[in-house]
């Protein structure tokens, strides 16, 4: 969830294939390497199709829809649904009601990756698979606490499809397979060779990309080679190249003439009046502000008769909203068939990154990480504080804080497949799989920042203040690159995770029943994973130098465990109508966290009453071991800027939702220091997940099916959000919350909040207000979590002699309900309705695709549903976009297409109490509208 603030077939034919696919392309079949696709036509003779395995179930099977709900995405998809990456595409699933951090995010931890939510339960509560194999985590944590899947370096140019399963399947996968599984097939017994090029652009500025693809394979008498290579170039788009979010003017809550931005230049001096703010120059506030071209005067609040204040309204408009990128992958697999069958067949993929991403330009305030809070100035004859500097893009000689990721992974695989006395198959596979990624950016130093702007320490007053004496000049004009490089450095972090697994199966007929086979599979696994963050050691919580980046740290750690695993599972024909399904499996873990072990089940129905009708249901049991961040995270500091302390808003009789009143700028938003470390007492999560559905054949080439899910979650670990947990630990210290309810500020939950929050006491002299001094963060074994809803896929296919042929399809999810236990002794929150969280209620995907000789059209859609407003006294429109291409084949080998995505340039849902930058959901996409033209060209 999101806190806010902060297929063979059964006579079933044609129905059972289209209902899995998401958007109008031929039925896609899952397969093993070395098979072939077949389809049936529904009226006359029904085509057997060779056995083949679908996700969800290793036991091979004639018909493609089982027990249990299964979306395929196939390449085609993808490409006539107008993606450019895997990523885009999975994103409109309509199963993906969560919402996660993604390019938008500024000063995230992982900008740079991209991740599934799906049913809102989380980042990496679907299990994500790579032909059947785990996929390495992303080496760097999710918002810095738990481990998670990049889709982002995943070449579309390799994919055959993608299978995804929704719902638990921990008896068949083991650990992570939660809310489901996402299975990302690759290319296999390709023959020829297809090169592509695509290039695009955005409408509304910036983003110009090109992509090429070149997809071969060669086959012989016993052997075959699957080639494939993909090159992507991408340039960066900025905010302050969005109109509607290039200045703090954009903020729909107030009258633009009236909007406030972050001080760019000041400090104050306190003579025994009050802190006073100084402009010493003849002009006065407005000369000094006017030095700088991206400052501009304004006035605090509109009751003031005059500007009063200096800030820059672009500031945070100098954030990166997609990142620049530069990517080669490629893809390798081949298959060696010996005598009595045989096959030995082996993997290679590789990619590597290159990308630059920017958050908002930097700037230094006193106290925090500067060391100098408030000092005695003797040119001033005064306390001196509240000092502050925003570099501009200008003066820093880029646009933004720019962070230059290399990231490169390596996956390599191989396996000997065969079979025993014609009844049952085996495989056995061995693959080492490893992702690196190193960040590298310039940055201020804490301690030069103090010594260019300050200069040495002259003393110490007799009540303990510091003397210095500040460099008005340097800090109130415009400085050059080389001055602001005088007092950077550069930094640089390193991060790599490693997987190394393998895997025996095997599956087959154990013997004849009644009413048909019964059929078996059986897995054993043995893993080992490690993953290591070093940071730069300058960045570290126990560094005790003087050249750490000035307001900014990270989070290290390092570990490995060990997994072994065994698996069974069997399908049973009841009668020849009715067929039941049962799995089990044993997980074993070796690492420092409190799992021992996990034994999962499941069990399914597969009943067929006519024909065109599927009935089917299934009930799992599921776990999921911690992640190992969230075990082995070391010591790490940071801090969070423009945090709100709700407490003493509230305290003083304001509104925290005011900008006015709490906001940036005032006493109560200001820079807190936090520190969070791993829980080594942590126990696994478990789970259950039931689904009940319907596949209905309606028609010649119609199909509906509609599956309920339901899925428990208990003793899931979280980190405890932060304007949660302000706002909580507010309304302890106050007995009541915000709308005024009381609250028993003796109770264990507010025990705990206020353990997490340390906080100052009052004392004038010394300027204590009962500031927040730090904020702890600690993952913990969360009580109970729980989500329910519907998921309907309809498709159509028309096949005309005269205007061609059409294929229409829709997937709707509608969530019934998502709700969570914080810790034991707290209430149930109703998470899809309280107006704290952002999940969505709904979503829905649409496609119309129509082909005529060499002519070929499709119209993508998808909507997502309301969500609540910033002000929490409501719910904003919904989010609809629609994607539509054309292509034509201009020869027997060559076709070009035009692709336009998000046609009608559609923005995020207008919300005119969203106060905060960047003034929308940041789910909701910045980019607009995008044109791309692609040239196919098959070489043989």
């Amino acid at each position: 969830m999101t806190h806010r603030k902060l297929l063979g077939r059964h006579p079933l034919s044609f129905a059972l294939t289209s209902a899995l696919v998401v958007s109008v392309a031929a039925p896609a079949l899952a397969q093993d390497a070395g098979g072939q696709e077949q389809t049936a036509g529904r009226g006359g003779t029904t085509t057997q199709l060779d056995k083949v395995t679908v996700t969800g179930s290793r036991i091979k099977r004639a018909e493609v829809e089982g027990p249990a709900p299964v979306v395929v995405v196939t390449s085609q998809d993808i490409e006539k649904q107008g993606f450019n990456t895997v990523y885009d595409a999975l994103t409109t699933l309509s199963q993906f009601t969560g919402s996660v951090q993604n390019e938008l995010t500024s000063g995230s931890f992982t900008q740079n990756a991209s991740f599934l939510n799906l049913r809102g339960l989380g980042p990496g509560y679907q299990l994500v698979l790579i032909n059947g194999r785990r996929a390495t985590d992303y080496p760097l944590p999710y918002n810095s606490q738990s481990n998670a899947v990049n889709l982002a370096n995943i070449p579309a140019a390799a994919i055959d499809r993608i299978e995804v399963l929704s719902g638990g399947a921990s008896a068949i996968y083991g650990s992570d397979a939660v809310a489901g599984v996402v299975n990302v097939i690759m290319k296999t017994n390709f023959e020829g060779d297809t090169i592509t090029l695509r290039g695009g652009t955005t409408t509304r500025g910036g983003g110009d990309s090109g992509r090429l693809q070149w997809v071969g394979g060669k086959t012989g008498s016993n052997w075959s080679l699957t080639y494939a290579f993909e090159a992507m170039e991408r340039e960066a788009i900025y905010a302050s190249q969005r109109k509607f979010m290039d200045s703090y003017r954009d903020d729909p809550s107030v009258d633009p003439a009236d909007a406030t931005a972050v001080e760019s230049v000041r400090f104050t001096v306190n003579r025994g009046a009050g802190a006073i703010r100084e402009w010493p120059a003849p002009g006065g506030l407005a000369e000094v502000c006017g030095r700088f071209a991206e400052f501009e005067t304004y006035k605090s609040a509109p009751t003031v008769a005059a500007p009063n204040r200096c800030g820059y309204f672009g500031y945070p408009a100098t954030q990166s909203i997609r990142n620049s990128d530069s990517t080669q992958s490629g893809y390798l697999y081949g298959t060696y068939d010996f005598n009595g069958g045989l096959q030995a067949w082996g993997q290679l993929s590789a990619s590597r990154s290159e990308a630059k991403l920017a958050g908002a330009t930097r700037f230094f305030a006193s106290g925090g990480a500067l060391g100098i809070t408030n000092h005695y100035d003797p040119q001033f004859g005064g306390t001196v504080g509240n000092v502050q500097r925003i570099l501009t893009p200008s003066e820093v000689g880029s646009i933004g804080a720019q962070n230059n990721y290399v990231e490169k992974s390596l996956d390599v695989a191989f396996g000997l497949r065969g079979n025993i006395a014609n009844k049952f198959d085996w495989d056995a596979t061995l693959s080492h799989s490893r992702y690196s990624a190193d960040d590298n950016f310039n940055w201020p130093v804490a301690s030069r920042v103090r010594d260019f702007f300050y200069g040495p320490q002259l003393g110490t007053r007799p009540n303990g203040l510091p003397i210095y004496r500040l460099n008005v000049d340097r800090l109130m004009n415009p400085l050059t690159p080389e001055q602001v490089a005088s007092f950077s450095d550069k930094f640089s972090s390193t991060a790599d995770s490693q997987s190394s697994q393998a895997i025996f199966g095997i599956s087959g007929d154990l013997f004849e029943l009644p009413a048909g086979p019964l059929a078996m599979a059986g897995v054993l696994e043995a893993a080992r994973q490690k993953y290591d963050i070093s940071p730069d050691f300058r960045m570290e919580q126990d560094y005790t130098g003087t050249g750490g980046p000035l307001g900014r740290t990270a989070t290290g750690g390092g570990g490995e465990r060990s997994r072994y695993a065994a698996g069974l599972e069997f399908s049973v024909p009841i009668f020849s109508t009715l067929k039941a399904n049962l799995a089990g499996r044993y997980d074993k873990y070796d690492d420092a966290s409190s799992v021992d072990g996990a034994a999962t089940w499941m069990a399914g129905l597969e009943y067929r009453p006519v024909q065109s009708l599927l009935l089917r249901a299934t009930h799992a049991t599921s776990f999921r071991a911690p992640d190992m961040h969230y075990i082995f995270a070391q010591p790490s500091g940071f801090f969070l800027n423009g945090a709100l302390d709700e407490y003493r808003c509230r305290r003083d009789g304001l509104n925290p939702l005011s900008n006015t009143d709490c906001g940036s700028g005032t006493d109560y938003t200001y820079s807190i220091q936090g520190d969070r470390q791993g829980n080594r007492n942590l126990k696994e999560e478990t789970g259950k997940s039931t689904t009940v559905g319907f596949v209905w054949d309606v028609m010649d080439q119609m199909s509906l099916s509609v599956d309920y899910y339901n899925i428990e979650l208990e003793g899931a670990v979280k980190d405890i959000a932060f304007g949660y947990l302000m706002r909580n630990e507010a309304d302890c210290r106050l007995g009541r919350t915000r709308d005024g309810a009381p609250v028993d500020g003796t109770s264990a939950a507010c025990d705990y909040f206020r353990s997490l929050v340390g906080r100052d006491g009052i004392n004038p002299t010394t300027g204590e207000d009962e500031y927040v001094v730090d904020y702890h963060s600690v993952p913990f074994n969360q009580a109970n979590q729980k989500t329910s809803g519907l998921d309907v896929a309809w498709k159509y296919k028309i096949d005309t002699d005269r205007w061609g042929n059409f294929d229409l399809g829709l997937n709707w999810t509608h969530v019934l309900k998502l709700e969570d236990q914080e810790f034991p002794g707290s209430g149930t929150r109703n998470v899809r309705d309280h107006k704290q969280f952002f999940n969505f209620r709904s979503r829905i995907n649409w496609t119309a695709s129509w082909e005529r000789d060499d002519w070929g059209a499709t119209v993508y859609g998808y909507r997502w549903g309301s969500l609540p407003n910033w002000a929490e006294t409501g719910r904003i429109g919904s989010y609809v976009i629609w994607n539509a291409n054309i292509q034509k084949k201009i020869t027997n080998k060559a076709t070009i297409g035009l692709y336009v995505n998000n046609v009608f340039d559609e923005l995020a849902p207008k919300d005119d109490t969203y106060n905060t930058y960047p003034f929308f959901f940041y789910n909701y996409s910045a980019i607009g509208r995008e044109i791309f033209v692609q040239f196919e060209y098959k070489l043989n």
